[in-house]
């Protein structure tokens, strides 16, 4: 695989006594979607959440294996965690929007940064907006509470949020699972026009959207990851049974 963002190599993950994931490995490529699938529990989001170590917040996690970002370890001492997690942004299930005006909570990042200049805050909230397909919706009223828009408009907020910062990698943990079938649609084209300037890796329990948007998937189940493989080809040629039963609705 050309253009590797991160490669994984033969990663285990414990909480306490629970072992959660069991010898990883696997190369995301750049400038792709990456989707993981699998039943609740199998370990997709523990994984996603390596990826920035916000797993690290969890006292009782035990991680071995080597996570590689543009070839460097981010397990390491001496990564700069915060550094990190500017480059990695994560998009959440439900919006977490701040109890701000939708301005305020796309300068948010970029003002914690350092930027203070009030024009350039007003290009980058306008250019984040415009990348988030919402620019249109809210321009006139941005300094109104985030919080009142639609479920929709605020998971495109958040995403806004997220690309302030100008991230090189976008989580997103079922970002549309809490949405409607319309703004689901609307989420699903907003990855497919981010794609061609970020590294997207996508959680979803959703076997269309899956394969409606990704480019590359990953079936997780209790822990292991039992296949990864172009999206075309694990939705119609898995090589394993397990995936198959999976992907066709025999189990999960």
């Amino acid at each position: 695989m050309k253009d590797v963002k991160i490669s994984v190599k033969d990663l285990n993950l414990s909480y306490g006594d629970k072992q959660a994931l069991k010898d990883i490995s696997l190369e995301i490529p750049a400038q792709k979607v990456t989707a993981f699938i699998g039943p609740s529990g199998c370990g997709k989001s523990t994984f996603l959440r390596v990826l920035n170590r916000m797993n690290d917040l969890i006292n009782t996690v035990n991680l071995t294996g080597e996570v590689l970002i543009d070839g460097t370890n981010i397990y390491k001492n001496n990564i700069d965690v915060v550094n990190l997690r500017k480059r990695i942004g994560m998009i959440f299930q439900k919006s977490n929007l701040f109890p701000k005006s939708i301005y305020d909570n796309i300068i948010y990042g970029p003002k914690i940064n350092g930027i203070t200049s009030k024009k350039k805050l007003k290009e980058i909230a306008e250019r984040s907006l415009k990348q988030s397909a919402i620019w249109d919706e809210v321009k006139d009223r941005l300094d109104e509470p985030a919080l009142s828009l639609s479920g929709g408009q605020q998971q495109r907020v958040c995403i806004a949020r997220t690309l302030a910062v100008e991230p090189e990698i976008i989580l997103m943990d079922e970002p549309a699972s809490a949405l409607d079938p319309i703004s689901t649609a609307k989420i699903e084209e907003l990855i497919h026009e981010l794609k061609t300037k970020y590294t997207i890796v996508i959680v979803t329990h959703n076997m269309q959207q899956a394969a409606r948007v990704s480019d590359y998937t990953a079936f997780f189940y209790l822990g292991e990851l039992i296949e990864y493989d172009k999206t075309s080809k694990i939705f119609t040629q898995p090589s394993k049974k397990q995936t198959e039963d999976y992907v066709t609705g025999r189990f999960g």
